[in-house]
């Protein structure tokens, strides 16, 4: 496991290959709580699957099949070139969305990936297992490399959404920042700064000439953004808190009207879901012959959003009066469904067409007259006095308030939200909801299908369905279970994890539920709630709250302990509890471990520590054939050993010889006691920890003994006198577990602090530090060779880390861990959000003079730095250096020659190539999303020369896209500098005219192609509905009547030559 070099010692490296067990993550301490954790992916087909948030993943599910069938995750790549490169990542997912087969995620450090999925690989089952054991070549990722685009300040990206039918992607942050993205183009347009509070949503609207964008946030507005100007259009301050929730939709068109209906829905804080009509600015359609004054009714005219109402449920049922949390329309618009926080149900309301809309607010507007003119003919004779049962509010639906929650007062003329908006149904849950989405499609019995992400790591589909009542015969909408799929996952943090000797099984235990997994393929074998004999056979259900578990010898059975202080032994292969000892403690059991038959002493045992202050000596024997469950397992009491206090973890000793063996007990009065095993003998007293140890082991040799605590302290112990070798920190939390790699010195340890660490017990130092789970580490168990390490912990899921062949050199580690803090002290205080967020905290506190409060900036650059855009930009310098260089060495060699051909051998530092080619190689090397981080790095002696290689790379026409691209991003970033630049006139206006000339050039020649794609398409389509004759085939000619290509034809068709193949 560790081999010595020189002076020095490297080891072998553990990466994360892999992580199951897990169905749909939760928000944790560092991810905030998103909208968007489930989508289905492509085009409404019932084959398509559903994605989902888990984690470092992205995973998809069958509804069809109830089952896992697609992966999607992407490489982490550690700074200094170090690591395998295959490693699955280390961050968290924290939204998604889809648009046909493209997948775009939003993940913890800031990062946008977009994955392009192929149908073919859900088909196949691709990519559901990732392993770093097996060879290069194969693919263990189903998209190798997403698109990466980088542009939020190292904040999480909580809300993500697609144009439809757009290449455009928008992103936003939680320090308030929106960025507009060109997926093609894999580049930032802009970056849009506003809002002062996380983005929960973010919709595209597109009303005739307005391009915008409404987004929602934390700061409780709702802001309408022009895409054309970058800016501001409206900002809604209507809301009574943080707006949580809101969607955009177009859901028909009004009669006698030629706008859309487009309606947006809002939730916050205060529990109401509001209704605002988007509409066209009217300034966008303004004449220049309109006049100039502007008046107040003006400026409301030119809003995007009008006020409608808000959405009320009928006073019969029972919603719940919390927060907002996410609201989504149905993909045929028929539909909205709204979740308010921590509720079991999702209330579906239904959107009547434009004539039933219109209907319905006529009979509220004849209703208003006909109360009116009882009003009148009441104060004209007097009044009368309202009885006790009136209801001042009773007219149900058409019920008039002068003034809405928003503060607004309605136009009674106008349309309302109640016009259009029905309460349909409630989807109701098994348990708390985190997110939902409706169904795409249609299923066999009619009515509408939601797929509940719940609060258990699980997936539930409902369908709401009319039914006639049979009492009244009315139809009354019901709410049934279609599916749950809950066999994937834990719903609670795993607590215990156990290999079998064989590492094909491993068992996992959480509260109430027992899974045991196939290791090799990731898939669940059986999932257990175990519970005692006794309580089955009386028809109990509940089960036991399982604390650790480990594997009889065989791998046939699992030994579960409880915190009810039951033992209890499973059958692997029925998924039944076949003994039960119950009250084998008084308390809860906390920790167990499995004595292994040998030469001398051939029998099983185990041994339990638990809350009573007793560690109890159980031995394996097989039930009599008159008991109920004959042949199965049992366990046996033989021996107590009485403790002072409360036992905390149990561990035996490797050794074979039963004189020899040790066991080790670590009690709530934080020592460690150990006793010798036939006899029971005290044998030491470890004293050193100033919390009790959760967790001891010892190596294979017996030579020294580690333990864990929860004082974050790690001590290495001497097993011949009990000293202390040495003390380790380096955890930020208390250390869980801790396991020994066999025939090393070397263990691991887990963490309250998230992370897994890997340490040598010989030279008392940390090797690695591997990240990945989202929350404390609960357990871990190490694989019989080392080559795989299984820790799970309260994120619910069980990530896999592999030893691979990849050499780890603590020096070289510990530099690249300093190299790591670039990254999070970036300078980021230069971001025109951080500056505005520092003038708001300040502005808070009363600092910011008056006077500075000008207008501030709207937008910039989607731009970031990062240890890799800055190392790019010291390429492309070296670049230009190198290429000057051999610039004059060759012009030297031209005059040292004196004019006669000879060739001057190429440089092999330039890769053979010409000065203005190894440029255009450097500029395509760097990756789009962060080239122009890169070139703000060029000071501007240097982009002098890169202009020039550019006017030579234009003039032979070579990366025209690309050389474009760069020299108008680099004039527009240095106008000012350029303008001042007297001797760069004249290449500049080369550079335009090149610019111009070639551009023109590949848009005429993009035009041409697509004219000719589109003629093929169009004789393919007529072709496709025609009966096939040989004769046409060879004599039509498709380009007939389009210039050249008929021209073409007639000249080849007089020589006698024929056209073929032109696919």
């Amino acid at each position: 496991d560790h081999y010595k070099v020189g002076n020095g010692a490297y080891f072998l490296r553990y990466e994360c290959a892999d992580a199951f067990a897990l169905t749909t993550s939760s928000a944790s301490s560092r991810a905030p709580q998103s909208n968007s954790i489930v989508s289905f992916l492509g085009d409404g087909s019932p084959k398509d699957p559903l994605m989902t948030t888990a984690g470092s993943q992205c995973l998809g599910f069958s509804l069809k099949q109830n089952r896992l069938c697609l992966k999607l995750g992407h490489r982490e790549h550690l700074t200094g070139g170090v690591g395998t490169g295959r490693a699955l990542n280390s961050d968290e997912v924290v939204c998604l969305t889809t648009s046909g087969d493209k997948v775009a995620t939003g993940w913890l450090d800031g990062a946008v990936r977009v994955f392009d999925v192929n149908s073919k690989d859900v088909a196949n089952d691709a990519g559901l297992v990732h392993s770093l054991i097996h060879d290069e070549d194969e693919d263990e990722f189903v998209v190798r490399e997403p698109l990466l685009l980088q542009g939020h300040l190292n904040t999480p990206v909580r809300s993500i959404c697609f144009a439809q039918g757009e290449t455009r992607l928008a992103s936003g942050g939680s320090d308030g920042s929106v960025v507009l993205w060109d997926v093609v183009a894999e580049t930032g347009l802009f970056r849009l700064l506003g809002h002062r509070g996380g983005i929960t949503e973010i919709m595209f609207v597109r009303l005739g000439n307005f391009d915008g964008l409404i987004t929602a946030s934390l700061d409780g507005l709702v802001k309408v953004w022009d895409l054309n100007g970058q800016c501001c259009n409206q900002t809604i301050a209507n809301h009574r808190g943080e707006v949580w929730g809101a969607a955009c939709a177009r859901i028909g068109v009004l009669e006698n009207e030629e706008e859309d209906r487009v309606r947006l829905v809002t939730g916050s804080t205060d529990g109401q879901v509001r209704v605002w009509a988007v509409q066209e600015p009217k300034r966008n359609a303004a004449t220049d012959t309109d006049t100039e004054k502007e008046t107040a009714s003006d400026i409301r005219d030119d809003d995007v959003c009008h006020y409608m109402g808000s959405l009320i449920p009928p006073p019969n049922v029972s919603t719940s009066t919390e927060k907002v949390q996410t609201i989504h329309y149905h993909p045929n618009v028929r539909y909205v469904g709204v979740l308010h926080s921590g509720s079991k149900s999702v209330d579906v309301y239904l959107i009547r067409s434009a004539q039933e809309s219109l209907r319905k607010k006529q009979r509220r507007l004849r209703r208003r007259r006909e109360k009116k003119g009882i009003a009148t003919d009441e104060q004209a004779t007097g009044g009368k006095k309202r009885g006790i049962l009136d209801d001042p509010e009773s007219s149900g639906d058409d019920q008039e308030r002068p003034e809405d929650v928003s503060g607004e007062a309605l136009d009674p003329k106008r349309l309302k939200a109640s016009d259009e908006f029905e309460y349909y149904g409630m989807a109701r849950a098994s348990h708390k909801i985190r997110g939902f989405t409706f169904v795409p499609f249609k299923e066999r019995g009619g009515g509408i299908r939601v797929v509940c992400a719940l609060s258990t790591n699980a997936l539930e589909t409902l369908a709401l369905i009319k039914k006639k009542n049979p009492d009244d015969g009315k139809n009354v909408v019901v709410c049934e279970k279609v599916s749950m799929l809950d066999m994937y996952g834990h719903p609670t943090g795993i607590r215990s994890i156990a290999l079998s000797s064989d590492d094909e099984l491993a068992c996992t235990v959480s509260k109430n539920v027992t899974k045991i997994w196939n290791v090799d393929n990731r898939s669940c074998v059986h999932s257990i709630s175990p519970s005692p004999l006794a309580k089955r056979k009386e028809g109990g259900s509940a089960g036991c709250y399982g604390l650790c578990a480990t594997f009889l010898p065989g791998n046939s059975h699992v030994v579960l302990g409880t915190r009810e202080g039951h033992l209890l032994v499973v059958d692997i292969a029925s998924g039944d509890v076949v003994y039960t000892e119950e009250k084998a403690h008084d308390g809860a059991i906390w920790s167990l471990d499995l004595r292994r038959p040998t030469q001398q002493q051939e029998t099983t045992a185990i041994v339990t520590g638990s809350a009573d202050k007793t560690v109890k000596f159980w031995e394996i024997e097989v039930q009599d054939e008159d008991e109920e469950e004959a042949g199965q397992p049992m366990v046996v009491h033989t021996r107590t050993l009485q403790m002072t206090d409360d036992v905390v973890a149990v561990r035996y000793s490797h050794s074979t010889d039963p004189s020899k063996r040790l066991v080790f007990a670590s009690t709530l009065d934080s020592t460690i006691k150990v006793f010798f095993d036939d006899t029971l003998k005290f044998f030491l007293s470890l004293y050193g920890h100033k919390l009790p140890a959760l967790a001891v082991d010892s190596s294979d040799d017996d030579m020294i003994l580690a333990s864990s605590g929860a004082d974050k302290a790690i001590k290495i112990w001497g097993l011949d006198f009990g000293d202390t070798h040495r003390t380790l920190y380096g955890h930020g939390d208390s250390v869980t577990d801790l396991r020994f790699v066999n025939r090393t010195h070397n263990f691991f340890t887990s963490s309250k602090d998230g992370t897994v660490r890997y340490w040598d017990g010989d030279r008392f130092e940390q090797i690695l530090v591997l990240n990945g789970h989202c929350a404390e580490v609960n357990c871990l168990a190490v694989s019989r060779t080392g080559a795989f390490v299984l820790t799970g912990g309260m994120d619910r899921q069980v990530r896999v880390w592999e030893r691979t062949r990849d050499m780890v050199f603590l020096e070289e580690e510990r530099e690249r861990e300093l190299e790591q803090v670039f990254d999070k002290v970036q300078g980021d205080d230069r971001e025109t959000a951080s500056i505005m967020r520092r003038r708001d905290e300040s502005d808070m506190n009363g600092e910011v003079d008056q006077e500075a409060d000008g207008d501030q900036p709207q937008s910039e650059a989607a731009v970031k730095r990062s240890v890799l855009s800055v190392s790019s930009g010291d390429r492309i310098m070296e670049a230009l250096e190198r290429a000057d260089q051999e610039l004059k060495e060759a012009a030297v060699f031209r005059k040292s020659e004196g004019g006669q051909a000879t060739t001057r051998m190429a440089n092999p530092l330039l890769l053979g190539l010409e000065p203005a080619q190894y440029i255009l190689w450097i500029l395509r090397s760097i990756k789009s999303a962060e080239l122009e981080q890169s070139l703000l790095v060029l000071p501007l002696g240097h982009l002098e020369r890169l202009i020039y290689y550019l006017i030579v790379l234009l003039r032979s026409g070579r990366g025209v896209e690309l050389c474009s691209r760069v020299a108008i991003f680099m004039i527009k970033t240095h106008q000012n500098q350029l303008v001042a630049t007297r001797k760069l006139a004249i290449p500049l206006r080369e550079l335009r005219r090149l610019v111009r000339m070639r551009l023109s050039q590949d848009r005429d020649t993009v035009g041409f192609n697509l004219a000719a794609l589109r003629t093929i398409a169009r004789v393919a389509q007529e072709n496709k509905n025609s009966h096939f004759n040989a004769d046409d085939a060879q004599s039509k000619d498709i380009w007939a009547g389009l210039g050249l290509g008929s021209d073409v034809a007639a000249a080849l068709e007089q020589k006698g030559g024929r056209r073929t193949n032109w696919s």
